[in-house]
Formats: C-alpha cells, sequence, structure tokens
C-alpha cells in the first residue's frame, strides 16, 4: 500500500473534496484521520498528521508500520524560496533537508546527517525538482527566508524533510510533490504582524488550487 502524507486541516479538507469522500469512508487514528482509495488499481491510504516534524514524523512511522507501506508520497503547499519560480508552481524534489538542526551560529545551517537524497530517476522529467528545507517553524520572517535563499534552498516547509528521514530508516521510499502557496513577505517597510496576516491569507486562499492541481496533474505519475 502507497501512503500518501498530508499535514494541514486545510490541505486535507481540500482532499476529502477532491475525491467526494462521505463520511462513513473516514476513519480516525493517533494523529488524525485517514481513507483509502483505488487510483490506478492501486490501493492508497489518505492521512493527516497535524503540522511540524513530530506529527509528520509519529503520524508516518504509525502508517507504516500498521499498514505495511511501500512509498509514502508527501504531498502539501510550501513557501516559495528561490524567486525564479511562481505561486502555484509544483515541485517534486530531489533533495530533503532539515536545517533547525545545528546551532548556526559556530555549525554549518545544514549538516550532511540531515540531507536525504531523492532518487527520481525513473520518473522521468518534465517537472520542476530542487531542494526542500523544513524547520519546526514556518518561513515568515524575512531574515529566514534570506538565510534559506543563500543556502540554495527552492522550497520550505515543517515536515517533508523529517518524513523522508524516517522513510529512509525504514527503508520506505518517499517522493515529495509540493506546490508553492506563499512567498515571505519583507516586513522591513510594514508592520510584521500585518505582513503575517497577509501572508497567512494568501496561503489559505490558494491551498485549494495548490492541491487540486497536485491530485489532477502530478499523483498518478507518482503512485
Amino acid at each position: 500500500m502507497i501512503g500518501i502524507s498530508i499535514a494541514t486541516k486545510w490541505e486535507y479538507e481540500t482532499t476529502l473534496e477532491h475525491y467526494e469522500i462521505k463520511e462513513n469512508e473516514r476513519f480516525s487514528y493517533p494523529y488524525g484521520e485517514y481513507f483509502i482509495k483505488t487510483i490506478n488499481n492501486t490501493e492508497l491510504i489518505f492521512y493527516n498528521t497535524g503540522v511540524r516534524k513530530v506529527n509528520g514524523v509519529g503520524g508516518n512511522q504509525y502508517m507504516i508500520s500498521k499498514f505495511n507501506l511501500t512509498k509514502v508520497i508527501v504531498v502539501g503547499t510550501c513557501a516559495g524560496i528561490d524567486d525564479q519560480f511562481s505561486i502555484l508552481d509544483i515541485f517534486v524534489p530531489n533533495k530533503a533537508v532539515q536545517y533547525d538542526c545545528t546551532v548556526k551560529e559556530i555549525e554549518p545551517l545544514i549538516k550532511q546527517s540531515f540531507i536525504i537524497d531523492i532518487d527520481l530517476s525513473k520518473y522521468g522529467d518534465g517537472y520542476y525538482t530542487g531542494t526542500i528545507g523544513t524547520a519546526d517553524k514556518a518561513v515568515v520572517m524575512w531574515k529566514d527566508y534570506l538565510e534559506l535563499k543563500e543556502n540554495n534552498i527552492t522550497i520550505a516547509d515543517t515536515e517533508a524533510g523529517a518524513i523522508a528521514y524516517i522513510c529512509m530508516k525504514n527503508n520506505v521510499e518517499c517522493i515529495i510533490i509540493k506546490g508553492i502557496s506563499d512567498f515571505p513577505t519583507d516586513e522591513g517597510n510594514s508592520n510584521t504582524l500585518e505582513s503575517n496576516i497577509e501572508q497567512i491569507n494568501v496561503y489559505l486562499e490558494n491551498t485549494p488550487k495548490v492541491m487540486n492541481k497536485i491530485y489532477a496533474e502530478y499523483l498518478k505519475r507518482f503512485i
């Protein structure tokens, strides 16, 4: 069975609507909810984990162990870091890193032990790829955005890098499909709180667009 890992409630709600899942088709588990659907003759289990790394790792370890998953596909939104790309661009990263695991004042921002290389060779090309950076905080501060940009991060989120790491530990293939929902806003010329609220509103507006685009145009290729 292949797992489809979804972090936020807004991403999951869009998933339920996209696949027209009825109430009696949804089941609870310790980290949230899941449903099972067959696509292209392949049985998939869609589950939401909640946000941040601890929930992403916990939810996925539970699903890997309980359902003997052979592959995990992490789907969802992300912040754009590389500004050559645009909102609603979809990525399948070939590298996932965790950037909040070091004392950056005296160590590199990203250590080799927190880098997961993802082999996409059997999936061909024709999609954006790059490096996804994961931390236990969303990229809303401009200084964080600039630091990630300086370290060649393409997109950023709060769970995918940690899920890729736990999949590696379980010898389970991990694919990440993420769409840009928002870019950080330079709060230097405005009120920080107002900038953050604006970014959140942009995220909420674009989340359904990203999720529907992933399901309509990308997911089947990677199952």
